[in-house]
């Protein structure tokens, strides 16, 4: 489904991404997962050409999307959710989901995916007139995946969902992004708390300093010393 062939990414004379190479296959949950300045939302941000490549390629369903608009590549079903909810804090609930959907036309298909978002985030239902910026930082989240998912994503990329949530929020939004792949979503996850994003992946790259130094399965890492040392607290 997305393929990602020798990426490279720039800062000025910092090279942030050095040449990495991975793929997304239909149905999985995949994770990128490493420390801070590792290189993990550079790598969202170079698939959805919010950032410029340096060079390498992108591919997404056989289509070569490496320097297409951001604007086509959403509507080609490849969606990000960005780090730090970003939502618009001024506009209620109800627009801010609108506003995932704007590349669409198809209203009963909107109308549909509105209470799809409502039956997965009962709370933004019961909030679907309140400013956004007066949400909870945990309904925030939820309102920013579910701005996404307005988008109609065939895959969709999740930067840091769990970033200062409580614990018992943390397991309620794993939760649910199992219940988006179970129904259907291919994910690209990106997530500091490894433990628990091994925990729900098909598989899994370890990112360092803007290269992959490990893969396998979230169970294979699971279980991998050197990956419980660095990144599990073992």
């Amino acid at each position: 489904m997305l393929s990602v062939k020798d990426l490279v990414v720039h800062y000025g004379a910092i090279r942030a991404i050095r040449g990495i190479s991975f793929e997304v296959n239909r149905g999985e949950i995949i994770t990128l997962i490493g420390s801070n300045g590792a290189g993990k939302t550079s790598t969202l941000h170079a698939v959805s050409n919010i950032l410029k490549k340096t060079s390498g390629s992108v591919y997404f369903n056989d289509t070569d999307i490496t320097i297409a608009p951001p604007s086509d590549i959403v509507r080609s079903g490849l969606v990000q959710s960005p780090e730090g909810r970003r939502v618009f804090a001024d506009l209620s609930v109800r627009d801010n989901l609108e506003m995932g959907a704007y590349t669409r036309k198809d209203r009963p298909g909107i109308a549909r995916d509105m209470d799809k978002v409502f039956s997965l985030f009962p709370r933004l239902k019961e909030r679907y007139k309140q400013d956004a910026g007066t949400l909870s930082g945990g309904e925030q989240q939820m309102l920013a995946i579910g701005r996404a998912l307005m988008a109609n994503p065939v895959l969709l990329l999740l930067d840091e969902p769990s970033m200062g949530l409580a614990p018992i929020l943390v397991d309620e939004i794993f939760s649910i992004i199992e219940t988006i792949n179970r129904e259907g979503t291919t994910i690209l996850l990106v997530e500091q708390n490894a433990f628990k994003a091994l925990r729900i992946a098909n598989r899994a790259y370890i990112l360092e300093t803007g290269e992959i130094v490990k893969t396998g399965t979230g169970a294979d890492l699971l279980a991998d010393d050197s990956v419980k040392k660095a990144y599990l607290g073992g």
